[in-house]
C-alpha cells in the first residue's frame, strides 16, 4: 500500500470513526425509545463547548474536564431530555410526529442557548483528547463500544427488556418491565456517544453553535442505512463512507466535472443520507404530523387589524431599524411556504431554506446576467423568473413524499436542504463575486418595504386560495386522514406535488425578497439549521395559521435584532419542546385555558347521556325509520357497468405478508341490488381481500375487475372516481372540517359532481342538525354516519363497508341496516365485512365464509350461518 493511500485511509478511518459513534448513539436511542434524536448534533456541540470551557477558560486538567463532560454532563443531559421532554410525550400517546418536532425543538434550543452563552463566532482552540490524535485509537473506541452494546442487547436481562420495549412498550409494561428506566438508559448512552463525537471532532472542525451540530447530523445516514437497528451495519457503513470520502480527494479531474467531484468528495455523507432516505422509505411510516398540530386554529378577533397596524409601523422608522424591518415581510413569505406544505398538506418539510436560498441565488444570477443561456434582467423580472425556475424543483421533495411519510420524509427533506447548501451555496463557481440590488424605484428602504408588503399580500392571497374551496378541502382531508382522502377520491399524489411545488415557489419568492433586502446573496442566511428553526417556529405558532407565520417572522427577526443572537432560537426551542403539551400552539393553549376557566359554561351530555335522553324521549338517532329513503346517488353514467352482471369481481386473488399467505386463490362477485357479506375468524384474510378490492393493497396474483375493466393496478382514488366507494373499520373522517365539508369532499372528488349530493346525503343519514359542527367533537355513532354520507355523496355504484357497525349502539345499528337495505333496493352493490352475525343475518343476501385465506362456504345467510354455528367457528 502506497504512503498516500495509507495516509488517506487513516484519515478516512478517523472521520468514519466519529460517524460510527454518531450512528451507534442514534441506533441505541431509537431502539430504546423509538425517537430519531435530531438533537444529537446539538448535544455533541454543547459537550465540546463545555470541555473547552473547563479546560481552556477555567484551566482544568484535560482528564478531569473530559470525565465531567463525558461521564457526568452528557448522560445527565440525556436523562433530563427523556424525563422532562420525551417521557411526557410517550405518556400522552407517543405520536412520532410530536416527538420529531420536540427533538427538533431541543436542537434549536441547544443551538440558541450555545449562541447566547458562547457567542456565534468560531473557536479554533478546542482541547484535543489523547485518543483523537490516533485514528487507530478512535477506531478501537468505536469497536469496543459497538461490541459492548451488542453484547448487552443480546445476552443480558437489560437487553431482553430493551427488545421487549421496542417490540411493544405497553405490553412490556404490563409484563413488569420498567420502560422508563430502559428509555432513560438509552438516552443516557446516546447522549454519551454524542458528547464523545463532539469532543473528538471539535479540534479539527469549526467549533460554533451552527457548524458542528449540522456536521454531526449529516452523518445520520449511517443510522438510516442500518434501518435504525443494526450496530454492525452502522459501523461498517460509517467506516466505508469515511474511507471512500478520503480516497476521493486523490482524484483531480479537469473541466466542468472538477467542482462537482470535489463537492461530492467533501460531502459523501450527505449523498449517502439522501440515497439512504430515498431507498429506505420504511424508516418511519406513521402519519406526517399530528392532526392537532396542523388543524385550523381560530384567529383571535381583531387579530388581522392588529397585524396590519404592526406591519405598517416600520414605515415610520428610519436608519437601521427600518433596514432590519425589511427582513420581516420577506421571511413571512418564506414561512407561508411552510404553512402551505405543513399546515395545509400535513407534510414534514425541513428543507424550505434550500428553496428560499435558490430563489435568492437565481434572482441574483439573473439580475447579474450570469444565469446560463439568459440575458441580464431587471430585478423584478429576475425575481419573477426565479420563482418560476425554483417552483418545479419542489418535486425534489414532493416526489419522494408520494411514497415516504413521517420520519422518512423528514430525512429526505433534510437531506435535500443539506445537499443544496453543500453542492450549490458553498461552491464558489456559483456564488463568488455575486451581489444583488433592488428594483428600480425601490432602492430606498421605505419604498422597498412598501413593495414587500404588496408581495406579501399577494402571497397571503395565494395561501388563502389553497385553504378555501375544493382544493382547500381536499388538502385538509389529505392532512387529516390520507387513506380516507384517497378513498374519497382525492388524488393524493398530485395534491402532494401541488403542495410542495407551491411551497417551493413561495419560498423562492421570499428568499429573493430577503436577498434584495440584504442587497447580497448570503449563503449563511439559508443554511439547513435555519430550515429547522423555521419549521419549528411555524409548527409551534400554528402550522395552519397564516397569522402564526407572520408572527413567527416578526419574532425571529425582531428578537435577534434587538438582543444577542440566539434569543429567538432559544425561545422557539422552548415552545417546540412543549409541543406535546400544547400541540395547537400558544394561542390555542391560552384559548383552551380561558374556556376552562370561564364560569357559567354550558354543560353538555356525554355520548351515553345523549343515548339515555333519546331512549327516555322515545327517539333514536339516524334517518327516519319509515317512508321511502331518498336516493343518495345520482343516476349511473353511461359508462357504469350494467345491473345484470357482477359490477365488482375478484379472480384467483393471492396476497401475503412476508412468508404468510393471507389470500389463496379467492374468487368473489359483488352484484348490483344485493348485499354481499364476508365473515370469518380473525386472520382469515377478510381485511386483505377488502384492501385488494378497495385499491389500498395490490395482490401478488389474480385480477380485480370492475365490469369488464381490469382495475387490479389502479390506486384507491381512481377506483373511487370509477364508482367504488368504501368506509373504514377505524373511522376515517376529517376532524378539521365540518360535517357538511366532510361530505362535500366526497361529492367533489367522486364519480359524479352533483351539487345536490351533499344535501341528499345529509337528509338520508339524518345529519342536518349537525351539518355545521366540526367533526372533531362528534360521537362515534354520528361520525359513522358522516363517513357513510361522504361515501354516498360521490354517487358510487359499489359500496365497500369495513365493519360499519363498530362502535354503534343497538338503535344506531338498526338505523344503519335500514339505510343499507334501501341503498341495495335502489341498485347499489354492497359488500360488508362484519363481525356482528346478527346484523349479517338480517341484512345480507349472500354470505361468504373465509378461513385461512380461502372462501370455504357461500350462500344465503340462514344456510351458511346455521352451518357456521354448528361448527362453532369464532368470528
Amino acid at each position: 500500500m502506497s504512503s498516500l493511500t495509507y495516509d488517506l485511509t487513516l484519515a478516512g478511518l478517523s472521520v468514519g470513526s466519529a460517524a460510527a459513534l454518531t450512528g451507534i448513539g442514534l441506533v441505541v436511542t431509537y431502539r430504546a425509545t423509538g425517537v430519531l434524536n435530531f438533537a444529537h448534533g446539538a448535544i455533541a456541540m454543547v459537550c465540546a463547548y463545555v470541555l473547552r470551557q473547563l479546560v481552556v477558560e477555567w484551566g482544568w486538567p484535560l482528564w478531569a474536564g473530559a470525565t465531567v463532560t463525558l461521564l457526568v454532563l452528557a448522560p445527565a443531559l440525556g436523562v433530563a431530555l427523556e424525563r422532562f421532554v420525551f417521557r411526557p410525550l410517550s405518556v400522552l400517546g407517543g405520536d412520532p410526529a410530536q416527538t420529531l418536532v420536540a427533538s427538533i425543538g431541543v436542537f434549536v434550543l441547544l443551538v440558541g442557548g450555545a449562541a447566547l452563552l458562547w457567542g456565534q463566532g468560531a473557536r479554533d482552540d478546542a482541547p484535543e483528547l489523547l485518543v483523537a490524535a490516533d485514528p487507530w485509537g478512535q477506531l478501537a473506541v468505536v469497536l469496543v463500544l459497538a461490541a459492548a452494546v451488542g453484547a448487552v442487547i443480546r445476552w443480558t436481562r437489560f437487553g431482553r427488556e430493551l427488545r421487549a420495549v421496542v417490540d411493544d412498550r405497553r405490553l412490556a409494561v404490563l409484563g413488569g418491565i420498567d420502560a422508563d428506566r430502559v428509555a432513560a438508559a438509552g438516552w443516557a448512552f446516546g447522549s454519551f456517544t454524542a458528547g464523545l463525537t463532539g469532543v473528538l471532532l471539535a479540534p479539527y472542525v469549526r467549533l460554533d453553535p451552527y457548524g458542528l451540530p449540522l456536521l454531526v447530523m449529516e452523518v445520520v445516514a449511517v443510522a438510516v442505512a442500518a434501518r435504525m437497528r443494526s450496530l454492525p451495519v452502522a459501523v461498517v457503513t460509517a467506516l466505508g463512507i469515511g474511507v471512500a470520502q478520503s480516497q476521493l480527494t486523490r482524484l483531480h479531474p479537469r473541466g466542468w466535472g472538477e467542482p462537482l467531484l470535489q463537492a461530492v468528495g467533501a460531502n459523501l455523507f450527505v449523498v449517502a443520507l439522501l440515497i439512504a432516505a430515498l431507498a429506505l422509505p420504511r424508516v418511519g411510516t406513521r402519519d406526517a404530523l399530528p392532526r392537532t398540530a396542523t388543524a385550523r386554529v381560530p384567529t383571535p378577533p381583531g387579530a388581522w387589524i392588529v397585524a396590519l397596524v404592526l406591519f405598517l409601523l416600520p414605515l415610520g422608522f428610519a436608519g437601521s431599524d427600518l433596514h432590519t424591518s425589511v427582513q420581516v415581510p420577506a421571511l413571512g413569505v418564506v414561512l407561508l411556504s411552510l404553512v402551505v406544505v405543513t399546515g395545509r398538506g400535513g407534510q414534514i418539510s425541513l428543507g424550505q431554506a434550500a428553496y428560499a436560498g435558490l430563489g435568492a441565488l437565481f434572482t441574483a444570477l439573473l439580475a447579474a446576467g450570469r444565469f446560463p443561456g439568459l440575458p441580464r434582467l431587471p430585478e423584478l423580472a429576475a425575481l419573477a423568473l426565479a420563482v418560476l425556475l425554483v417552483a418545479p424543483l419542489g418535486l425534489l421533495t414532493g416526489w419522494p413524499a408520494i411514497s415516504s411519510r413521517g420520519l422518512a420524509l423528514a430525512l429526505v427533506t433534510f437531506a435535500v436542504g443539506v445537499g443544496v447548501s453543500r453542492f450549490v451555496f458553498a461552491q464558489p463557481y456559483a456564488t463568488s463575486g455575486l451581489s444583488l440590488g433592488r428594483p428600480a424605484g425601490f432602492d430606498d428602504d421605505r419604498a422597498y418595504y412598501l413593495l414587500e408588503l404588496a408581495l406579501l399580500g399577494a402571497a397571503l392571497l395565494a395561501t388563502r386560495a389553497l385553504r378555501t374551496g375544493r382544493t382547500g378541502r381536499a388538502l385538509a382531508a389529505m392532512r387529516d386522514h390520507e387513506s380516507g382522502a384517497s378513498a374519497a377520491g382525492v388524488r393524493v399524489p398530485a395534491l402532494k406535488l401541488l403542495a410542495f411545488v407551491s411551497g417551493a415557489a413561495l419560498a423562492a419568492l421570499g428568499g429573493g425578497m430577503l436577498g434584495m433586502g440584504l442587497r447580497a446573496f448570503d449563503p449563511a442566511a439559508f443554511d439547513p439549521v435555519r430550515g429547522l428553526l423555521w419549521f419549528a417556529a411555524v409548527v409551534v405558532l400554528g402550522a395552519d395559521s397564516t397569522l402564526g407565520a407572520l408572527a413567527a417572522a416578526a419574532l425571529l427577526v425582531g428578537l435577534d435584532a434587538g438582543a444577542r443572537g440566539g434569543v429567538a432560537a432559544a425561545l422557539i426551542g422552548v415552545l417546540a419542546v412543549l409541543v406535546g403539551r400544547f400541540p395547537g400552539g400558544p394561542y390555542e393553549a391560552l384559548r383552551s385555558a380561558a374556556t376552562r376557566l370561564r364560569p357559567g359554561g354550558r354543560a353538555s351530555l356525554s355520548e351515553r347521556g345523549e343515548a339515555v335522553r333519546r331512549s327516555l324521549r322515545g327517539t333514536a338517532p339516524g334517518p327516519p325509520p319509515a317512508g321511502p329513503v331518498p336516493r343518495a346517488v345520482a343516476e349511473p353514467s353511461p359508462r357504469a357497468p350494467g345491473s345484470d352482471s357482477a359490477v365488482l369481481s375478484a379472480h384467483a386473488l393471492q396476497a401475503g405478508y412476508g412468508g404468510f399467505r393471507a389470500l389463496d386463490g379467492v374468487d368473489l362477485q359483488v352484484t348490483p341490488a344485493r348485499i354481499t357479506a364476508i365473515v370469518g375468524p380473525n386472520g382469515a384474510g377478510k381485511s386483505t381481500l377488502f384492501h385488494c378490492l378497495a385499491g389500498t393493497l395490490r395482490p401478488a396474483q389474480g385480477q380485480v375487475r370492475y365490469g369488464d375493466r381490469d382495475i387490479t393496478r389502479l390506486p384507491a382514488h381512481t377506483r373511487t372516481r370509477l364508482g367504488i366507494a368504501r368506509t373504514f373499520q377505524q373511522l376515517a373522517v376529517f376532524p378539521s372540517l365540518t360535517v357538511a365539508e366532510n361530505i362535500r369532499v366526497g361529492a367533489e372528488q367522486g364519480r359524479v359532481d352533483d351539487p345536490a349530493a351533499v344535501e341528499r346525503a345529509l337528509r338520508l343519514l339524518g345529519l342536518d342538525s349537525v351539518r355545521d359542527a366540526p367533526a372533531a367533537g362528534l360521537p362515534t355513532g354520528t361520525l359513522r354516519r358522516v363517513e357513510l354520507a361522504r361515501a354516498l355523496a360521490g354517487s358510487p355504484r359499489v359500496l365497500l363497508l369495513d365493519e360499519p357497525a363498530a362502535g354503534l349502539d343497538t338503535a344506531e345499528v338498526a338505523a344503519l341496516a335500514r339505510v343499507l337495505k334501501a341503498l341495495a333496493a335502489d341498485g347499489t352493490a354492497l359488500l360488508v365485512v362484519e363481525h356482528d352475525l346478527d346484523l349479517v343475518a338480517g341484512l345480507a343476501d349472500v354470505v361468504h365464509v373465509m378461513t385461512a385465506g380461502r372462501i370455504v362456504a357461500s350462500g344465503p345467510p340462514a344456510h351458511v350461518l346455521d352451518a357456521l354455528d354448528a361448527r362453532e367457528t369464532p368470528v
